[in-house]
């Protein structure tokens, strides 16, 4: 699992608009922003690394200017951690990632006067945006780089969820990236504050995971930003995995 879990990141770091190869590694750049969780590298499964090859990794991030930083299970490249530590590099997290198939998904209610749909205009991925940025300490501002990013997703058969009030307002979302090789990350899940400990983050999950095996994926993978939000997931249905390191240059 863990091999199937990289190798479908190194796909969609491969999709970004100006992705860059620098041996083993593929780093995701997008040029409409600077942020490093957006622009990050992460290294082909099974790969065999060496010190030069790390130091032409940060070369290449600094000719891009983005900071140096790299997401991966670790299990798929044992020996890396040492080399990127060698090179400066420091931990930022370790997670453990969590799964779900078909047979464990659970779909739990939608809370009432609430309903889960699938963006369809730029106002509305907006809303869907200004809600997670919200929930994330991010600008509560959704800029037209990030609408364009959502709408990019949708286009390349990914999947975007968003709760709507009966007033049409935002009340949360998330998404998930097309599958690669029947596997896909669902991220972004995000409630704004005044619709939370309602059992919408649980609905919106399940929504999202329920239409990526509708689209063919067998294995949807995901991470707990704290322990609440496990529960969540895990009521969901989501269990274990393996684990991924989060490493950076300051």
């Amino acid at each position: 699992m863990d091999a199937r879990i990289q190798q479908s990141v190194v796909v969609n770091l491969s999709r970004r608009p100006a992705p860059v190869e620098v041996g083993s590694f593929v780093i995701g750049l997008d040029p409409t922003t600077a942020s490093p969780y957006v622009n990050y590298a992460t290294p082909r499964p099974g790969a065999a690394v060496t010190a030069a090859d790390v130091a032409a990794l940060v070369a290449a991030f600094h000719a891009a200017d983005r900071k140096p930083r790299l997401e991966y299970v670790t299990s798929c490249v044992p020996d890396l951690e040492a080399l990127l530590t060698a090179a400066g590099f420091t931990v930022e997290a370790r997670h453990t990632y969590l799964v779900c198939a078909p047979d464990t998904l659970a779909s739990p209610p939608v809370p009432d006067h609430l309903r889960l749909c699938e963006p369809v205009t730029d106002s509305q991925r907006a809303a869907l945006i200004s809600v997670q940025n919200e929930a994330f300490g991010g600008d509560p501002v959704a800029s037209e780089a990030d609408v364009a990013r959502l709408r990019r997703q949708q286009d390349a058969g990914g999947v975007v969820v968003t709760a709507v009030t009966e007033d049409g307002d935002c009340a949360g979302g998330g998404g998930a990236a097309a599958p690669v090789g029947a596997v896909s990350e669902v991220a972004g899940i995000a409630v704004r504050a005044s619709y939370r400990r309602r059992g919408l983050a649980s609905a919106i999950t399940a929504d999202v995971t329920r239409r990526l095996f509708h689209a063919g994926a067998e294995v949807a993978w995901l991470e707990a930003g704290g322990e609440d939000s496990w529960r969540v997931y895990e009521r969901v249905g989501y269990r274990p995995g393996g684990q991924r390191l989060y490493t950076s240059v300051n």
